[in-house]
């Protein structure tokens, strides 16, 4: 059997990739426990690809108890080496209103009492892994390449700022998030970036923004009908980036 060319891990709004054919599911068991949900792996323009709905097919776990070393782990042990990672966020930027693709390029993690390292355990090997650079450069190229030879239109760049949610975050916060230098405001970009740098995948984040943070752009009161229709407009080029990004 040939290997998976790419995993994708979908998040609010993406629970699964509709375009993969010839569909096998996979329920793993990981040294950390069970992931999210089953792992579904089929082929796209010819590729095997694996996708896992980091909340569950139901949407039914919240960022801060999402088994984020468990969904890696999982998605390595089926023979994945690099992640694209889909996070459905707010926007802060100016260039990075409703319905803007971005791939960005740093982070800021906000979160609080994640287990956020395969250190945990006693006895675990002490990783001090290089996370300057959070996200992959040269799979964040190929993301950009796929998209320009797919017509998909993808910001190059910013700050991804990672919040504990559930909740939405105050007018305050993304104001302090914006002189932090946060473009864009999600919940589950950490520790995901962390531990797949310390299990040794090629990471990198495409980020679909919902809806505008509190107090930016026309933000008024967010509802979950808009976060999803504008996330359902924003993924409609997805199957294609992604089908280019697993050739390369």
């Amino acid at each position: 059997m040939d290997d998976i060319a790419l995993a994708v891990i979908g998040g609010t709004g993406v629970y699964k990739l509709a375009a993969l054919d010839d569909v096998q599911t996979h329920e793993v068991q990981t040294r950390y426990g069970a992931p999210s949900g089953p792992v579904r792996i089929g082929r796209l323009d010819g590729r095997r690809v694996a996708f896992l709905a980091r909340h569950g097919e139901g949407h039914s776990i919240p960022p801060h108890k999402v088994n984020y070393r468990a969904n890696l782990a999982a998605l390595k042990q089926l023979g994945a080496t690099r992640v694209l990672a889909l996070n459905t966020v707010g926007g802060i930027g100016d260039d990075f209103g409703p319905r803007v693709l971005a791939c960005p390029d740093q982070l800021i993690d906000y979160t609080w009492g994640r287990i956020s390292t395969l250190c945990e355990e006693e006895g675990s090997e002490v990783l001090h892994v290089d996370f300057g650079h959070p996200y992959t450069p040269a799979l964040r190229a190929q993301v950009l390449a796929a998209a320009r030879a797919r017509g998909v239109a993808v910001h190059d760049g910013g700050c991804y700022g990672a919040t504990q949610g559930p909740r939405l975050e105050t007018i305050a916060e993304i104001a302090r998030m914006r002189r932090d230098g946060c473009d864009l405001v999600g919940m589950t970009g950490m520790p995901e970036a962390g531990l797949a740098r310390e299990l040794g995948l090629d990471y990198a984040c495409l980020a679909i923004v919902a809806n505008w943070a509190a107090g930016c752009g026309d933000a008024a009161e967010i509802t979950m009908d808009e976060v999803l229709a504008n996330v359902a407009a924003a993924s409609a080029g997805l199957p294609a980036l992604v089908g280019e990004l697993a050739r390369g």
